[in-house]
């Protein structure tokens, strides 16, 4: 299924308190990140969450930034993670993306977290804008709903 076809994100009806969401966002290429923040805010706000923003240097520092986040004295009832990788000449476009997502679900798993990512990774750059505008097939809202429901999973399930 492309991108055109996935149905368009939509905010989750979230019982209890609002949720909390830290997005995690690593702004290599700020105008696509941008575009992500701004839908995974608007699915945040449709859904009455609230959230903070913490910028970090690349995706590599994704998953690390999640694990030193949950160190802190704040509490985050899910977490957003996004960015961009655009492939070069090289392999290092395969390892970032192969490590970063890795540590992005070994964090999860090791934790129980409530993620959603939006770590786009694409041939161009025009991939990525395309995925980050706002027509509705925005990655960082698909990632936001995703860190959603993953909480009103957790809520339903006893374990937030």
């Amino acid at each position: 299924m492309s991108t055109e076809d996935a149905a368009l994100p939509t905010a989750p009806k979230v019982e209890g308190p609002s949720p909390h969401l830290l997005i995690v966002r690593a702004p290599y290429y700020r105008q696509v990140v941008d575009g992500l923040t701004e839908g995974a805010a608007r699915i945040l706000h449709e859904a009455g969450a609230t959230h903070e923003v913490l910028d970090v240097a690349g995706g590599f520092e994704l998953p690390q930034a999640i694990r030193i986040a949950l160190r802190g004295a704040r509490k985050f009832d899910g977490f957003v993670a996004l960015g961009c990788i655009v492939r070069g000449e090289t392999d290092h476009y395969d390892f970032i993306c192969r490590t970063t997502m890795d540590g992005m679900m070994q964090v999860a798993l090791q934790y129980g977290l409530c993620l959603g990512t939006g770590l786009l990774t694409c041939d161009t750059l025009a991939q990525a804008e395309a995925r980050a505008s706002q027509d509705g097939h925005n990655k960082g809202a698909e990632a936001a709903a995703a860190a959603l429901l993953q909480i009103v999973a957790a809520r339903r399930l006893g374990a937030a």
